[in-house]
């Protein structure tokens, strides 16, 4: 795997969004969330869904990507959370140096 990664995932309020994003940075398991508000098309439980969602884009450091998981699952709201890491190959050096400067754990 990659030293960086980017995860993904989605809450069903702008609200929610903030609350998960400010606890991610400041237990320092990423270093930047963007949060995106988005529409969702999907299946659950039978039924077509069309949902507005807000998208949290997590940068953080591979080492933090357990953590970062054990963080969403926990405070998270649907019984299926999307959790999606997508490897970042290449950067600027120094944003991902940042990166992991602010994803190490506090002592």
């Amino acid at each position: 795997m990659a030293d960086h990664v980017q995860v993904v995932t989605t809450v069903d309020s702008e609200q929610a969004a903030a609350e998960l994003a400010r606890g991610v940075v400041e237990a320092h398991l990423g270093a930047c969330v963007q949060v995106v508000p988005i529409r969702s098309f999907y299946v659950w439980e039978g039924t077509a869904q069309d949902d507005p969602e807000w998208q949290l884009q997590i940068k953080t450091s591979a080492t933090r990507m357990e953590a970062l998981v054990e963080h969403i699952r926990a405070r998270h709201s649907y019984d299926v959370p999307e959790i999606i890491a997508t490897p970042i190959v290449t950067g600027n050096a120094d944003y991902l140096a940042w990166v992991d400067q602010e994803t190490r754990p506090a002592v």
